[in-house]
């Protein structure tokens, strides 16, 4: 037996990236679609890209964008962030969802846990310690080692760092797939990767697909939003 699997996280309402990531992949038949989180914000494309999580069955986690759209929702007040240009971003993402994707973001768990193929999976949006913690794929081996302890999980998939990586450490494989909609690497290609499990074998490749970055130019325009974000994601860098 084997299966499959789409792993994409960070998409942050960018929807034609995440449609260049559907279309890069082809053919190609999953068994699963994995998504760690941050579906929301920044981008001005939530509500297609929830649709497509839903019309594609994609299991997913909440990331700390979607956490503060929720609690926009709720009518609570929100603290951070701080700067206006990125308030704005969160305030016109939760004015504009509808209310399936209102209700679709309210019934998404902060962590999941799946056993697949005898693979006990776990994701999280930063790390099995911290929600909000950043792991990068240059982050000390010390570190992958302590979080394997966290969890009884084989298989441990995280996002929030942007930073793809497949790491093995203390018998624990550790996979982000980096950001389907805003890399700050400098290259503003979609990022996301495939999992293959076959017997005792875990096979990772990740992937890099250009999208059509005027879209969201576009759209940015059209309803009046920060300038800086246009340069954000032409550059694929992370500028406020």
């Amino acid at each position: 037996m084997s299966a499959t699997i789409l792993l994409i996280s960070d998409i942050h309402g960018n929807y034609p990236a995440l449609r260049a990531v559907a279309a890069h992949c082809g053919d190609q038949a999953f068994d699963l679609i994995l998504n760690c989180g941050d579906s929301t914000v920044y981008a001005p494309f939530a509500d297609e890209s929830l649709d497509w999580l839903r019309q594609h069955g994609a299991l997913s986690i909440l990331g700390n964008t979607d956490i503060k759209v929720l609690r926009l929702l709720a009518g609570k007040k929100m603290k951070k962030p701080r700067q206006e240009d990125k308030r704005v971003m969160y305030f016109r993402t939760a004015e504009h969802l509808t209310r399936e994707n209102r209700e679709f973001l309210a019934a998404i768990p902060n962590r999941l846990r799946l056993d697949i193929e005898g693979w006990r999976i776990g994701l999280f949006h930063g790390s099995p310690a911290n929600d909000t913690e950043h792991i990068f794929a240059d982050t000390p081996t010390d570190r992958f080692r302590e979080l394997s302890g966290e969890t009884d999980c084989d298989i441990i998939i995280t996002g929030h760092s942007h930073s793809p990586y497949h790491k093995y450490v203390n018998n624990v494989h550790f996979i982000n797939p980096g950001s389907v909609g805003r890399m700050f690497d400098g290259n503003p290609d979609a990022s996301y990767a495939i999992v293959k499990l076959t017997g005792k074998t875990v096979k990772v490749r990740h992937y890099r697909c250009p999208y059509p970055v005027n879209k969201v130019i576009e759209r940015l325009r059209q309803h009046h939003l920060p300038e800086i974000y246009e340069e954000m994601f032409r550059s694929g860098k992370k500028l406020n």
